[in-house]
């Protein structure tokens, strides 16, 4: 076991214990639910409302899971950095084509030229023109 670092969703869990080997990460369930918030439950994976059926091919005779089999099946991004000991799970495609077709902008906040904090949540049902730009 060694300890790495999990980015998944808005969570951040650094100090995992867990197995890399080659695309597997194997996570012991109480480490998978600290990082994650799915818990292995009778039903299967479960979070909230939602329960996933558990694939054999996620669990090895430790009693541990796969969680990059697992985020593969859910249709999230896997992206491991080896040299810092990090992984990284992105939103599923389902998720994220959702919000694309919802045809609202992600909310975010920015200040304005006299430091006051703007939420384009705050302007949600009227018109608003954004503008930007980068100098790369």
């Amino acid at each position: 076991m060694s300890e790495i670092t999990i980015l998944y969703g808005e969570r951040e869990r650094s100090g995992v214990s867990a197995r890399p080997v080659g695309a597997q990460l194997w996570l012991s369930p109480a480490d998978l639910h600290l990082a994650t918030g799915w818990k292995l439950e009778t039903e299967g994976l479960c979070k909230g409302d939602a329960c996933v059926r558990v694939d054999a091919s996620w669990l090895n005779d430790a009693g541990e899971i796969d969680l990059a089999a697992f985020a593969t099946h859910l249709g999230q991004p896997v992206v491991e950095d080896k040299t810092h000991g990090i992984w990284a799970f992105g939103e599923s495609v389902n998720a994220r084509r959702e919000a694309l077709f919802s045809h609202q902008a992600p909310d975010f906040s920015l200040p304005d030229l006299d430091g006051k904090i703007h939420a384009l949540s705050d302007y949600r049902g009227k018109k608003v023109f954004l503008h930007s730009w980068g100098s790369y």
